[in-house]
């Protein structure tokens, strides 16, 4: 029997087609999903450059489930991580959603364990207000890098930060601006 604890090693060929090395047979992407659902780590690489191509076909997976009606990731979600990556908050993203899933999958493993006992095991999760905490940072930190967003919400049309409605500090002024400019930029 393989061994678990290693990657399970895919290489495609010249042909697209990806070998299982460990049963020397050829696997589908829904395979390599199965594979992944049944808790194993996968490894996919170009046999020709030696490419570590894991990264695209994961992605591939993850694109075909939600275009097949599977939806996980909300719209909203989705297009965080579109802006994502045009704004410095590139570098904290993949950090921040290593964290919420780990917390996700510990909060699963103990909310399992205490699921008979609990009579409201999702408000009882541990770790949960943490994660909400922490989602709530990130949120505020992400969103207040975008035009007509403030650290405590949405701005009003007339520019004020809803929060603290007359008073406008510098930061909020200059979002204002680069929004102004950014929408002359885009009619030039």
């Amino acid at each position: 029997m393989a061994e678990t604890d290693k990657p399970l090693l895919i290489k495609r060929y010249a042909s697209r087609r990806l070998y299982n090395t460990e049963t020397s047979d050829y696997v589908t992407l829904e395979d390599i999903a199965g594979f992944i659902r049944a808790g194993r780590e996968v490894q996919i690489i170009d046999l020709k450059s030696g490419d570590d191509l894991t990264r695209q076909y994961l992605l591939q997976i993850v694109a075909e489930h939600e275009s097949k009606g599977e939806n996980v990731l909300p719209i909203n979600v989705l297009t965080d991580l579109v802006r994502s990556y045009t704004t410095e908050m590139q570098s904290v993203v993949p950090q921040f959603l290593s964290a919420s899933f780990e917390m996700l999958r510990e909060g699963q493993s103990k909310m399992l364990e205490n699921l008979s006992t609990i009579p409201n095991p999702m408000a009882a999760m541990p770790g949960f207000e943490a994660m909400r905490q922490q989602q709530e940072v990130f949120m505020k930190a992400f969103m207040g890098g975008l035009p007509g967003w403030s650290a405590s919400g949405p701005a009003r049309e007339d520019g004020t930060d809803e929060a603290t409605p007359g008073k406008e500090d510098d930061i909020a002024q200059i979002k204002r601006q680069l929004a102004e400019l950014q929408k002359k930029l885009s009619k030039l």
